[in-house]
């Protein structure tokens, strides 16, 4: 976020990259209550924060190790005042998660990057392995629990593998409509490895396919210059105008506090 942020993150096991920043300047503007489940380090939110002075953010991890990174990096970054940690299961019951001071029909977005992977080896440190593999059936308590999560017209944006969007989908249109996906592709010409996945509470509009998002050029490791725009914090993803447009302006120039 170019200077915005500053990350705490294991010195081994999982680590937020690309898709965590991705989904954190997805959320739209104007944004006032944000939870992050799955948060790990914090980083999406974080992104989030970023972009919206206002914004208070809730972020829950089921890894206590992480949730206390969160904490650390919400506290080292100055956003103490307006965010919090909650160390729980994304999948944990109802009265569970409202016992630990999650609420339900609270927040006017919900952002989650759950574990990409249902099969394939495991990785050797366990929170890398509890960060990528999860059962493909737990994807969709994952979207009920964010749908329980919003206020009764609160938004939920996933990323996720493009070959789990089908899941994605039967899981979003059983509780949410105006579901909005936007591809994510390597590079041109090349098919979609990401999706980010927008759905409405309380909505009846109908699903809308965007084109996709390119984020290399035909060669070499460099992003395209409005990814690197978003990788460096002077831009977002706006939803509002239908399309995968790139906005810019509304960042401050300095972080609120930084160590």
């Amino acid at each position: 976020m170019g200077g915005k942020l500053s990350i705490l993150q294991a010195s081994s096991g999982f680590r937020a990259g690309l898709d965590s920043v991705l989904l954190g300047t997805s959320v739209p503007s104007g944004t006032r209550r944000l939870l992050d489940l799955g948060a790990g380090a914090g980083v999406a939110g974080l992104c989030a924060m970023a972009h919206e002075e206002a914004l208070e953010t809730t972020f829950v991890e089921i890894d206590p190790d992480m949730a206390e990174l969160a904490r650390l990096n919400v506290a080292q970054n100055g956003f103490g005042h307006r965010a919090g940690v909650v160390t729980l299961d994304v999948l944990a019951a109802g009265a569970e998660r409202k016992t630990a001071g999650l609420a339900t029909d609270r927040f006017d977005v919900v952002i989650a990057n759950p574990p990409y992977f249902s099969e394939g080896t495991l990785a050797p440190d366990p929170t890398r392995a509890g960060a990528r593999h999860m059962a493909a059936t737990f994807l969709d308590g994952w979207v009920k629990t964010a749908v329980s999560s919003a206020h009764a017209q609160g938004t939920v944006i996933f990323i996720h593998t493009a070959d789990a969007l089908p899941e994605l989908l039967g899981a979003f249109s059983a509780r949410m409509g105006g579901i909005v996906v936007l591809p994510l592709s390597p590079r041109p010409g090349m098919a979609a490895s990401r999706v980010m996945v927008k759905g409405r509470k309380g909505s009846r509009a109908p699903t809308t396919l965007l084109p996709p998002i390119t984020l290399h050029g035909d060669e070499g490791n460099g992003f395209v210059p409005e990814i690197d725009a978003v990788l460096r914090g002077t831009a977002r993803f706006d939803w509002q105008r239908g399309s995968p447009v790139l906005i810019s302006g509304g960042i401050p120039s300095e972080p609120t506090a930084k160590q």
